[in-house]
Parts: structure tokens; C-alpha cells; sequence
């Protein structure tokens, strides 16, 4: 791992409140493993191992970082990311071009890390491309501010090449949320496969608003959006989940899950499946109430209470 002395204060904030928020900070530390660290406009860390290029440079309010995966390689370790903002009140703007090429094989871990914002908008747009044969998956948690007034922004655009694989897991389920959008769009080609998941807990006054489409072009596709919401209080949340079958035999299934406990919480969801050749296939289901009453009884009877019992089903849904 490579530190600007000059922001080497910063850098050991940051990796402080990566740890206090659960994160393995021995990862940043290890010189086998790809990884890079963000605070606000700038990279406090970075360590680039064969096989891959990580090219960062500053942009307004934030970073641009091209990530190349060269071809055939397959790491031993995941790449870490953290990106994080220690002041209280600001902007910030994160760009990842991600190339992923033929037959290599790359696995990210990352976390956003923002303890201490009070009026604090992140904005992130990720565009991934994975070439023929080639596997990637993103692993993404937050870490809020108990304050409740983040902004988070996160756009990603992907595309998948014949015989590729993503699968993408976004979380953001132990701080408040504040209000976030999300949007996601996978275009797959030949025999391409997408695995997209977010789980997402919303209280107090949340708001969250989650856009996912899976566009099946290619012959033989297959694609699966998954999205799990829990909403208390006040909370509101609205999912809209997308699918498009146009390659032959292309299979698509949508599954939307919201679960809701407070008397002035507001949830939706929206499935929209389109077939474009009659031998593509789409599913979904989707379901919207209260926590399972017959599970809540189960949990009672061994001694729970009714809130007890209930953060413990809303503990096993998120993960």
C-alpha cells in the first residue's frame, strides 16, 4: 500500500472508521492485494498487484478510477475499495470504469464509509465492462451517519460479454440511510449471466428509491434481480424492477421483498417484465407486509417479545 505522507493523518482516520464500522483493515495493509483507498477528492491509499491496473486522478468534489483486470488473470485475493468522507457537511463524486477482460477473473470488496456527515451528498457511477469468459463480483456495504441526512446516489452500468458472469451484492443495513437512489442496468449477451441483489434497511424518516433492469439480448441469457427492503417508522421506500427478454431462450426472474412495521411507513413495488421473442421466459414475485405473524409466534413462545422478536426475523432477512 502506497501513502502520500502528506495525507497520511487522513489515511489513518479513514482506516479507523472502516474498522469501528466492522471492516478488515489488515486487507489495506497487505501488499498481495489489489486495493485502494478514497477520502473525499483524494487517494490516501493504493496498492496495484500484477495483472492489474488501478489508475486513479482527481476530479471536481471527488475521484476518477480505471480499474483494468488484463486478460487471463485470475487473483488470489478480492480487490478492496473504500471510499469515505470525514467532514460534515459536503459533496462528493466517485467514477469507476471498470474493464474486466477475456477469461480473467476479478473479485471486489467494497465499503463506503461516511460516520460523521450531517448534510453530505456521495455520488457514484460505475461502468463495468466484462469481456467474453470473463467473472466479476462487487460486493458493496455502507456505513451512515446515525444523523440521517446522507444523500446516496449510486448509478452503475453494465455490460456482460458472451460466457460472462456478474454478480453484484449491495448492502446498506446497520446505519440509517437518509435518502438514497439506486440504479442499476445489466445488458447481457450470449449465455451471459447476472446475479444482483440489494438489501436495505430504512428507518425514521428514510427514503429510498431502487431502480433495477436486467436486459436479456443474448441467446441463452440468464438473469436474476433480488431485492430486499425493510422499512420502519416513517420510512418510505418505492422498488421498480425491469426485465427484457429479446435472445432466444433467455430466462429472467424478479424477486422484490418489502417488509414493513410502523403505522406511517409507504412502500411500493413495481414489476415490469417484457418478452420480445417468444422463446425468452421472465418470472417474478414480489410481496409487501408485516413481519411474518406465525414466525412471531414461533419466537414468542420461546420467551421473546414482540419486538425482540421481530428484530431477530428482520436480522435473518437481511443477511
Amino acid at each position: 500500500m502506497q501513502v502520500d505522507v502528506d495525507r497520511r493523518t487522513e489515511f489513518e482516520a479513514l482506516v479507523k472508521a472502516y474498522e469501528k464500522a466492522g471492516g478488515d483493515v489488515s486487507k489495506f495493509l497487505d501488499r498481495r492485494i489489489a486495493s485502494i483507498i478514497i477520502s473525499g477528492d483524494k487517494v490516501v491509499g493504493l496498492n496495484n498487484v500484477p495483472g492489474v491496473e488501478l489508475v486513479p486522478h482527481t476530479i471536481e468534489h471527488g475521484v476518477h478510477a480505471k480499474m483494468i483486470i488484463k486478460k487471463g488473470t485470475k487473483l488470489s485475493f478480492p480487490i478492496h475499495v473504500c471510499t469515505g468522507y470525514l467532514q460534515r457537511d459536503g459533496y462528493q463524486k466517485v467514477i469507476f470504469d471498470i474493464v474486466v477482460e477475456e477469461d480473467a477473473e476479478a473479485h471486489f470488496v467494497a465499503h463506503c464509509v461516511f460516520p460523521w456527515t450531517e448534510q453530505f451528498t456521495h455520488d457514484a457511477l460505475m461502468n463495468v465492462v466484462i469481456k467474453r469468459n470473463a467473472k466479476m463480483s462487487y460486493s458493496d456495504e455502507h456505513y451512515h451517519s446515525e444523523a440521517g441526512t446522507v444523500k446516496l446516489i449510486t448509478v452503475s452500468r453494465v455490460v456482460v460479454g458472451e460466457d460472462g458472469l456478474y454478480v453484484n451484492r449491495f448492502a446498506l443495513t446497520k446505519t440509517r440511510v437518509g435518502k438514497m437512489r439506486l440504479d442499476f442496468s445489466v445488458h447481457l449477451r450470449d449465455r451471459a449471466v447476472a446475479d444482483v441483489s440489494a438489501r436495505v434497511r430504512a428507518s425514521g424518516n428514510d427514503e429510498v428509491d431502487i431502480h433495477e433492469k436486467i436486459d436479456l439480448v443474448g441467446a441463452e441469457s440468464r438473469g436474476m434481480l433480488s431485492t430486499t427492503v425493510v422499512a420502519l417508522d416513517k420510512a418510505k421506500a418505492r422498488v421498480v424492477n425491469e426485465a427484457y427478454g429479446r435472445g432466444e431462450y433467455s430466462k429472467g426472474h424478479v424477486k422484490c421483498e418489502e417488509i414493513t412495521k410502523g403505522s406511517d411507513v409507504q412502500v411500493s413495488t413495481v414489476p415490469i417484465l417484457k418478452v420480445f421473442n417468444d422463446k425468452a421466459e421472465l418470472t417474478h414475485e414480489a410481496s409487501i407486509g408485516r413481519v411474518n405473524a406465525k414466525q412471531l409466534e414461533t419466537l414468542m413462545s420461546k420467551g421473546l417479545s414482540e419486538d425482540e422478536a421481530t428484530e431477530l426475523i428482520i436480522k435473518g432477512l437481511l443477511g
